[in-house]
């Protein structure tokens, strides 16, 4: 399958910049699963669109100010480092990295994008500085800017701590302005718990504590899991065909309740709703290993999801608009067919949707 068949044209001007006033104020296209039929309403409105039974899966993680601003040490010059993955750490505490080993010596290991690339090689220094310093070293050089760096304090704080008080909010590329307070909380889900993303599970953005009221009252049960989202949220798919694509890892927890109660709907035939594409991996790449089931526990997966697949649990998602020839594009028009897909969002740019993170929702059932 050609990756070209994913392609189309956005207006820059669509490409939302900012969230909307109020986060369930968002527009929401109804896309028709069967029938390709497009409808238009709004995220508020969400709870008339489902029915008494269904069951709502949302995502608990939550965005950590990942992105760092610094410069070299001694030269000076700027230095831009988004971490990606913690790798090893000496805090017994690490809770959203992969793999956590022990340090001899103080300070943590992650794997980072950095910039400017060229000059950050290892042996390289840098600094962080606001309310704490962070220093870093960089240890290996890798592929397309990445790089092992790490990561220590020198006044009795943890790297943690001082991430969380001089991070920046690591806003999409496509957002093209800097961070501000605000995104601290725009930029995080109402269900966010679970610290270890780098990127906010989007769709999961247009919920307020009135809309899951209204769910609820409605008689829609919402259950929660957990993926952190990594850097392969944004990876661009490099291959000239789709099935040559390859995911990167992310790290999963479903808890005993949920899993008990997805199974039951899907025993009762109740439709399960996927908020997102990161639940939906999730879920997918659970009863995929599982018989059909859902399992409680920890794991990762790199299940790439595009036309073909056979779903096994979701039967409807509410999702953002993604990229062109993203692999979140993908998964969507494996749920619902790419023409139709395709036909929704030429429908969607027609009537002026916001597109992307801070952008407005689709919903197929």
């Amino acid at each position: 399958m050609d990756v070209r068949e994913f392609d189309f044209d956005l207006p820059a001007d669509l490409v939302a910049q900012e969230p909307a006033a109020e986060r369930s104020a968002a527009r929401l296209l109804h896309l028709h699963r069967e029938t390709g039929l497009v409808t238009h309403t709004c995220v508020s409105a969400l709870p008339d669109r489902l029915r008494a039974g269904d069951l709502v899966v949302v995502n608990n993680t939550k965005v950590f100010p990942a992105r760092l601003l610094g410069h070299r040490v001694p030269s000076g010059g700027a230095v831009e480092c988004l971490l990606v993955r913690r790798l090893k750490s000496d805090s017994p505490k690490s809770d959203y990295s992969l793999t956590v080993v022990r340090l001899e010596t103080n300070g943590d290991e992650w794997e980072a994008l950095m910039h400017p690339g060229q000059k950050l090689k290892p042996g390289a220094r840098v600094v962080f500085e606001g309310l704490h310093t962070l220093h870093g070293e960089v240890l290996e050089r890798h592929f397309f800017g990445r790089r092992i760096i790490r990561l220590w304090t020198e006044d009795g704080s943890t790297v943690d701590e001082v991430i969380d008080a001089i991070g920046h909010v690591p806003l999409p590329p496509y957002i093209k302005r800097a961070d501000r307070t605000a995104d601290r909380d725009r930029y995080q889900t109402v269900f966010a718990r679970e610290r270890g993303s780098v990127a906010a599970p989007t769709a999961g953005l247009h919920f307020t504590p009135a809309l899951l009221t209204a769910l609820s009252a409605r008689g829609i049960e919402i259950v929660e899991i957990t993926l952190h989202v990594g850097y392969g949220t944004f990876q661009p798919v490099r291959a000239e065909r789709v099935e040559e694509h390859q995911l990167e890892a992310e790290r999963y927890e479903i808890g005993e309740h949920t899993a008990a109660t997805i199974n039951q709907a899907m025993s009762d035939g109740r439709r399960v709703i996927a908020v997102g594409t990161t639940t939906t991996r999730t879920l997918e790449a659970v009863a995929g290993a599982n018989d059909g089931r859902i399992v409680a526990g920890t794991g990762a997966t790199s299940l790439f999801i595009y036309p073909g697949y056979q779903f096994r649990v979701i039967s409807g998602l509410l999702t953002n608009f993604h990229l062109p020839r993203s692999s979140l594009l993908m998964l969507v028009c494996a749920f619902a067919g790419r023409e139709r897909v395709l036909a929704g969002y030429d429908a969607a740019i027609a009537a002026r949707y916001r597109f992307y993170s801070y952008g407005d929702a689709m919903l197929i059932l």
